[in-house]
């Protein structure tokens, strides 16, 4: 197929300048080439896309792999939220141009494909923006790892804590692919589980649609006390910014939003949502001072949780080819993924944590709620904590996914 411009941007090479195809290829054995697989141009942009890339750079610049003798080089690429053009992205950089892992990606759709490619090449996945639980359920491969969060993990913060609180009756408003189904269904079983019920919901098109209006009308006349917004991104914003126009009388759940949404939004606009999220700039001393080398190279912005796992990822897989020996981990992405979870992780973005064998990665999650505009200090002090869940509980039990890497 043809590729538009856009959907191959030109490399970003760290460690060493950009060679010549021919060069490169000679010099493969002792280079390792990391592929930065993400939305750069549609909804997922603020949340990943560009700051992506930079946390990418910014884990390989303070690694130090120039100074462990280890030459990287990131590369990137834009998918435009379209699985066929990842999975040529994907087999183009795995076959033709020696890449070795690739990171991020921030759309199930193209995550569960791309899964399939790095199975198929023995290489090495680390996804951090894509949503679905699928990834380690059924879906799940030995050479990939699922990094900051999921849909199971937000289900259960949001829609649990919701419910509990006195949300009993929810509509959604879903987009109408793998990750918003997946959202919906994780969230509906909480729901359901804390004797609550879901009177309705609609899909919309994914991606294009820019006016929510007459799905927000379906869900104010279902009567629902809580309308879940199975979505990111801009489409989320979208939704709630017309959901506040319009007046709607509902409580909104912000399933998966960003800390770049809130900041689009205004506080006067995103005050009182709740929302769940594994990373936030200001937790703790660590995480701040990460995001202060950060902001720099992201025009000023906060890191998003997607970001944050672009970084921790890249740190950890790094961690394991200088463990391992570069041609070691080139030569076999699943013996690699392998070490990656024998070694425990940490870093200044989710400290200490695990890796489980189906790819699972083990940090807490917390829920948050937006600060009104007399509570925030400045920008990006966005957030105030409502709850924790360990990490140990945050995430689908080992044994109830369905992972084919999992022994009964």
């Amino acid at each position: 197929m043809r590729l538009s411009r856009r959907a191959l941007l030109a490399a970003s090479t760290v460690a060493v300048a950009a060679q010549p195809a021919l060069r490169a290829r000679a010099q493969a054995a002792q280079t390792i080439r990391i592929g930065c697989l993400t939305d750069m141009s549609g909804p997922y942009k603020d949340l990943a896309g560009p700051g992506a890339v930079a946390a990418a750079n910014q884990a390989v610049e303070e690694f130090g792999a120039a100074g462990k003798g280890l030459k990287v080089e990131v590369l990137v690429a834009d998918h435009l939220n379209k699985p066929d053009v990842g999975t040529t992205i994907a087999r183009q950089w795995f076959d033709r141009d020696g890449v070795d892992v690739l990171v991020e990606v921030a759309n199930s759709g193209v995550a569960l494909a791309v899964a399939g490619v790095a199975k198929e090449k023995n290489k090495v996945y680390l996804n951090s923006g894509a949503a679905t639980s699928d990834l380690t359920a059924a879906a799940c491969n030995a050479n990939t790892i699922h990094w900051a969060y999921d849909t199971y993990m937000l289900a259960k913060s949001t829609g649990g804590a919701m419910v509990k609180a006195g949300g009993d009756s929810w509509f959604f408003v879903t987009a109408d692919y793998a990750f918003g189904k997946a959202l919906q269904r994780d969230t509906t079983s909480f729901v359901t589980a804390e004797n609550g019920k879901v009177v309705g919901s609609v899909t919309y098109p994914f991606p294009g649609t820019s006016d929510f209006s007459s799905y927000l009308l379906q869900a104010q006349s279902s009567g629902a006390k809580v309308l879940g917004l199975a979505n990111a991104g801009t489409d989320t914003i979208n939704t709630i910014k017309q959901a506040k126009e319009f007046g709607l009388k509902m409580q909104l759940a912000g399933l998966l939003l960003f800390i770049t949404d809130v900041h689009s939004l205004g506080l006067d606009v995103a005050q009182g949502i709740a929302l769940t999220d594994s990373f936030y700039w200001d937790m703790n001393d660590r995480a701040r001072a990460f995001s202060n080398r950060f902001s720099p190279r992201a025009g000023g912005a906060r890191p998003t949780m997607v970001q944050a796992g672009v970084y921790s990822s890249t740190l950890h897989y790094l961690k394991t080819v200088m463990d391992m020996g570069p041609a070691e981990a080139r030569k076999d992405g699943a013996a690699t993924v392998a070490r990656m979870k024998a070694i425990p992780t940490d870093d200044d973005c989710f400290g200490p944590g695990s890796i489980r064998i189906d790819g699972r990665k083990i940090h807490p999650s917390y829920l948050w709620e937006v600060k009104t505009p007399a509570e925030s200090k400045g920008a990006w002090d966005y957030y105030k904590p409502v709850a924790t869940t360990p990490a140990d509980q945050a995430f689908r039990p080992l044994d109830k996914g369905g992972c084919p890497l999992v022994k009964a």
